[in-house]
C-alpha cells in the first residue's frame, strides 16, 4: 500500500484504490478491457512474457488490466499484500483448498458438494 493509499478513507479506496489516473486523458474511471488475448511485438517478446522475464499481458485469464485494478483494490481494502480474482466461486474454493494442502495430502469430499 502506498503512502497516499494509506491516507485515503475507505469510501475513496472503494472507488479509486489500486488505480492511477490515465496520464493521457486524466480519466479516473477504470477502463474495461473486453478482450481474451493480446498481441505480441514478436516471438522474442512473447517468449519473455511467457517465461516471466517481462511483465505484461498474455491472456485475459492470466492477466487483464481491469482485473489487475480490481485485485489491487481488494488487497487495499482488506489490508493484504495481494489478491487474486477468479472466474467462479468453485475456482475460489479450489484455489483456497489447494493453497493449504501440501504434497502428499489427500482431499476427501462428498459427491454432493
Amino acid at each position: 500500500m502506498s503512502k497516499i493509499d494509506s491516507q485515503l478513507k475507505i469510501e475513496t479506496l472503494v472507488l479509486h484504490g489500486g488505480q492511477e489516473s490515465d496520464p493521457t486523458t486524466g480519466s479516473r474511471a477504470v477502463p474495461i478491457y473486453q478482450t481474451t488475448s493480446y498481441q505480441f511485438k514478436d516471438t522474442d517478446h512473447a517468449a519473455s512474457l511467457f517465461g516471466l522475464r517481462e511483465f505484461g499481458n498474455i491472456y485475459t485469464r492470466l492477466m487483464n488490466p481491469t482485473t489487475d485494478v480490481f485485485e489491487k483494490r481488494i488487497a487495499l481494502l482488506e489490508g493484504g499484500v495481494g489478491a487474486l480474482a477468479v472466474a467462479s466461486g468453485q475456482s475460489a474454493i479450489t484455489i483456497a483448498l489447494l493453497n493449504i494442502a501440501q504434497a502428499g495430502d489427500e482431499i476427501v469430499s462428498m459427491d454432493n458438494l
